[in-house]
Formats: C-alpha cells, sequence, structure tokens
C-alpha cells in the first residue's frame, strides 16, 4: 500500500512539474518593420496597398501584360516543369510524414493466427492463438501532439516551398521572355546597321575607285561593317542561350523548342508595392520560414516531454484452444488487460544523455531557424527595395536614352549628308553612326530591364495581389522600340 501511495505522489509530482518545464518557446518572432520601403518614397504615389495570405491564390498575374504568347508559355511550363514536379512530390511525402506521426496518437490495433508449442516433463500440448491486440498511449504530457504539430508545420512548410518554386517558375518565364524579345529588339537593329555599314562600305570602295577619297576611308568601312557583324553574331549567341534556357522551364529538349522572333513591345506595368508588413503574409519563402519556426517550436516541446513519465494501455482479446477447430467457438474466447511484459507507466532514469542531447538538438534548431526566419525576411525587403530603385532609375533613363536617340539620329543623318556632299571627313560618319547605334541598343535594353524588373517586383511581394475596391493595376502604354533607318 505505501509503495502504491508512493508511485501516485511521484507521478503527481512530476505532473506538477511537467506544467511549466515542457513550455515551448514562442512560434513567432515580433520583428521591428518600416512603415514604408525606401524606394517607395521615392515614387510617385501610384502605388496601391495590398496584403493577401500567403496561401491565397496569387491569379494569372502575368497576364496584366497583355501578351498571349507569354500567357501560354507560363501555362506550359506550370503543365510540364521538372522542378516543379519535384516539389509537388515533397509537399505529397510532407503529407505523408505527417499522417505517419500523427497515427502514434491514435489507437493501434492488431491481429494476428498462430499455434504455439509447450512443453514440460509430462509431455508436450500445442494451443491455438487468434488474438486482437490493441495498444493506445496516453499523452499525459504533449510529446505526442507537439510531434504531430511539428510534422503538419512541416508539410505545410513545403505547401509553400512549392508555392515558391511555383512562383520562381512563373517569373523566370516571364523575365527570359522579355529578355529574348529585348535580344530580338537588338538583333534586329543590328542588322539594319550592318545593311547601313554595307552601303557605307560600297560607297566608300567607288569613291575610291573614282579617286575622290583614301583607300583609308575604305578600311575604316570594312572594320565598322566586320565589327558589327561581330556583334550581331554575339547578341545572337545570348539570343540562343536564352531560347535553350526558356526549353528547360517548359520542361523540353532544346532541340524541341525554339521561340520564333518578334520585336519587344511590353507595357509600362505599375504594380502596388504596398506596405512592408504585407511582405510577411505574402511571400511564400516567408511562409514557409515561419512555419519551420513553430514547428522547431514545437519539437523542443516534444523533446522536453520525453523526460517525463509514458503512459501506455494495452489490451488484447480472442480465441484461444487447444484443438485448433474448437478455436473459433464462443467457450474459446479470451481477453487480457494491460501489458504482458514491462510496466503501463514508465519514465526514464538513465539514457545515457539521449533526451537531453535531443533537447539541446531541438534547441539549436529553433535558433537557427529564427535566425533564417529573420534572414529571409531581410532578404525580402532588399528584393523589393532592389526592384523598386530598378524600376524608378529605368523610368528616368529611358526618357534620357530616348532624347539621346533622337539627336544622336540627327547626327547620323546630318554627318552622312555632309560626307556625300564631300564636306566632312568619313571619320565623323563612323562616329555619328556609332553614336546612333550605342542609343539605340541602350534604349532597348533599358526597356528590356525595365520589364524584367516589373515581373522582379511582383515576385519579390510574393506573386499576384488584391486590389483595393475598384481598383485596377495599373498599365501604361507599351514601349515598342524606334528603330529609325538612316536616310
Amino acid at each position: 500500500m505505501k509503495k502504491t501511495i508512493w508511485t501516485l505522489s511521484a507521478l503527481a509530482a512530476a505532473l506538477v512539474l511537467a506544467g511549466c518545464s515542457t513550455a515551448r518557446p514562442p512560434a513567432e518572432v515580433h520583428l521591428e518593420l518600416p512603415n514604408q520601403y525606401r524606394e517607395q518614397a521615392n515614387l510617385d504615389g501610384a502605388w496601391k496597398l495590398a496584403a493577401p495570405a500567403d496561401d491565397k491564390d496569387r491569379g494569372a498575374w502575368w497576364t496584366v501584360y497583355g501578351n498571349e504568347e507569354l500567357n501560354r508559355l507560363v501555362v506550359a511550363a506550370t503543365e510540364s516543369n521538372q522542378n516543379l514536379a519535384i516539389a509537388l512530390a515533397r509537399v505529397k511525402d510532407a503529407r505523408a510524414a505527417a499522417g505517419v506521426v500523427d497515427a502514434d496518437r491514435g489507437v493501434q490495433a492488431d491481429v494476428g493466427f498462430g499455434p504455439t508449442r509447450s512443453g514440460n516433463a509430462q509431455g508436450a500440448s500445442t494451443t491455438y492463438r487468434a488474438p486482437l491486440s490493441f495498444s493506445y498511449e496516453v499523452d499525459l504530457f504533449g510529446r505526442l501532439s507537439d510531434a504531430s504539430r511539428a510534422a503538419q508545420l512541416d508539410a505545410q512548410g513545403q505547401e509553400a516551398a512549392y508555392r515558391s518554386v511555383l512562383l520562381a517558375l512563373q517569373s523566370d518565364v516571364a523575365q527570359l521572355y522579355f529578355t529574348i524579345r529585348s535580344l530580338d529588339s537588338e538583333i534586329d537593329v543590328l542588322r539594319k546597321t550592318i545593311a547601313l555599314r554595307q552601303e557605307a562600305l560600297d560607297l566608300a570602295q567607288r569613291r575610291y575607285d573614282a579617286g575622290d577619297t583614301s583607300e583609308l576611308d575604305v578600311a575604316q568601312a570594312r572594320t565598322e561593317w566586320a565589327t558589327t557583324s561581330a556583334e550581331l553574331e554575339g547578341v545572337t549567341r545570348e539570343r540562343a542561350q536564352r531560347d535553350h534556357a526558356l526549353a528547360l522551364l517548359l520542361g523540353r529538349a532544346p532541340a524541341e523548342f525554339s521561340l520564333a522572333a518578334a520585336p519587344f513591345n511590353a507595357p509600362i506595368v505599375t504594380v502596388p508595392a504596398g506596405l512592408p508588413s504585407d511582405l510577411l503574409e505574402r511571400r511564400p519563402d516567408i511562409a514557409q520560414a515561419q512555419r519551420q519556426l513553430a514547428a522547431a517550436s514545437a519539437r523542443i516541446g516534444a523533446a522536453k516531454a520525453a523526460f517525463f513519465p509514458r503512459l501506455l494501455l494495452t489490451g488484447s482479446a480472442g480465441y484461444e484452444s487447444d484443438e485448433l477447430r474448437d478455436l473459433f467457438k464462443w467457450s474459446s474466447r479470451s481477453w487480457l488487460l494491460g501489458p504482458l511484459v514491462g510496466t503501463m507507466l514508465s519514465m526514464p532514469i538513465l539514457d545515457g544523455g539521449r533526451n537531453r542531447a535531443n533537447l539541446a538538438r531541438a534547441d539549436a534548431g529553433y535558433e537557427a531557424t529564427v535566425a533564417n526566419y529573420r534572414q529571409q525576411i531581410l532578404v525580402g525587403f532588399q528584393d523589393v527595395e532592389d526592384n523598386l530603385a530598378a524600376l524608378r532609375t529605368l523610368d528616368r533613363q529611358m526618357v534620357f536614352e530616348e532624347q539621346a536617340i533622337n539627336s544622336a539620329q540627327l547626327a547620323a543623318r546630318l554627318a552622312d549628308s555632309r560626307y556625300r556632299n564631300g564636306s566632312a571627313s568619313y571619320f565623323e560618319v563612323i562616329d555619328a553612326q556609332r553614336s546612333n547605334l550605342a542609343s539605340q541598343r541602350a534604349r532597348i535594353r533599358s526597356a528590356g530591364q525595365r520589364a524584367v524588373a516589373s515581373v522582379g517586383l511582383i515576385r519579390a511581394l510574393g506573386g499576384g495581389w488584391q486590389t483595393e475596391p475598384h481598383g485596377e493595376l495599373q498599365t501604361g502604354q507599351a514601349t515598342p522600340v524606334a528603330l529609325a533607318r538612316n536616310p
């Protein structure tokens, strides 16, 4: 009797002790967030606020660019990309793993059948058994519930990782598409320039043959023609590599896919940046880090609970008989409650430091996930600020480049006219043509970079968004690249 009272007292003391010792660290970390993005303060106020949750459908955000070919490419990549398929398989695996861990919280039952041979000095006998056994662990200190919660959070983290891969895939396709179209326009202007260089070379050759100029002009004209032709090959090579990369995103071999050339033409898209606090809800990678943090917190609770008693309820029922033919008769039924071997209530005393080491690992894992969570948020802020700065400066840069194109084209026309009239040297023509080509190519690249940056901002903000009532994403006029030909 005294032993029983002592045991119950020890259990009661353990229960009281566990009430505070199994406490977990917070699953969320308080962060000091800025009121607005630094670069957003430099904008014209056209940005609208938005705050969708990370698990909301992002929608077909790429359709804002109004390009049917881009729409088809994004859909095709979503259906066939192998990295996305891997991410989806990891989600399924994490969900299944969570189911395995959660199964420990339920009743475990097994059914069996088999003979048992036993004997003594009087002889041997065979007993046939068909038992149904069950067991159930009472979750006294939350070890099983914490482990299940951690596994569920891991599965949610993998779902966020899948959304992150999906968003990255969609934005990569859009950015590659705009980059290829920018290179197409650059190739077009280089080909037109090469045609002009050929005309200039023919003119210089005719004037040299007529004795109106020196061979130096012919050599200079040929040099310019060859240099521009070499630049065309370089841009063509870059375009081919981007085309191969796009094929890979679509889940196809480069030999099976080729994007036909077309001029660059993208609208000016104004993306709603929202508030910095919205970023924590929108970006799937930050959502994944937050779920990893919560899972690490739950694992600490499970590791602490391992120090305390475990209560396992077991039992069995079935049939038992010395004769196989009598096994399933009602008179052969049998049952047993309680463990056959061991104890129902167990508590670790000596484990070689295993539980303490597991708790130390859980604490270290939590510290790492806290740092990772903070780092992901900082990276998210950087991504937004970088793309806001890119859009702001590229918009201004393109205005100056448009002015440079107009001036360079005028200078090229004047220099060409003066050369044809014999009032200017060919060096003046070459210098003007070089400036014209450089200005046009710079304008093309900036327009492409502007489109890529707008996609980058959408990706940095976590994909799609919800606008205010009656609000719409703002777009400007398309940005075709003007490629004027010198007269």
